[in-house]
């Protein structure tokens, strides 16, 4: 079974949320903050779990650019300067399909670790 393709990336104009369409007709609206804050990056990510780093502080953060890489994913430029998250198509994938148990995770770790959303 072939990996949904987007048929569709739309930066909003508020530069806060990416529409993605997929052609198996699901459609999300991904915030620039969650985008930010599970950015597939090795600096976010670590080079394995242990190593992965709950962000705090990005939620007034805006993606300044979407730039294709290749025809497989997307790179996104944030005004924090983020740069270096490649986000394939199943990536986005699985963040728009998984966002109802990622988010509230993600809510749970700041506060465990004394941080928040804004700045």
């Amino acid at each position: 079974m072939a990996e949904p393709w987007p048929t569709e990336i739309r930066l909003k104009k508020d530069r806060r949320t990416l529409a993605v369409s997929f052609d198996d007709g699901e459609a999300f609206a991904l915030a620039a903050e969650y985008l930010r804050v599970f950015s597939p990056s090795a600096e976010v990510q670590g080079h394995s779990p242990a190593e992965r780093k709950v962000v705090g502080g990005k939620q007034a953060v805006e993606i300044l650019q979407v730039a294709p890489v290749g025809n497989y994913a997307v790179r996104l430029v944030f005004d924090d300067m983020h740069n270096s998250g490649i986000y394939s198509w199943s990536y986005l994938y699985r963040l728009g399909r998984d966002r109802e148990a990622l988010w509230p995770a993600y809510l749970a770790e700041l506060e465990e670790k004394g941080l928040s959303r804004g700045a």
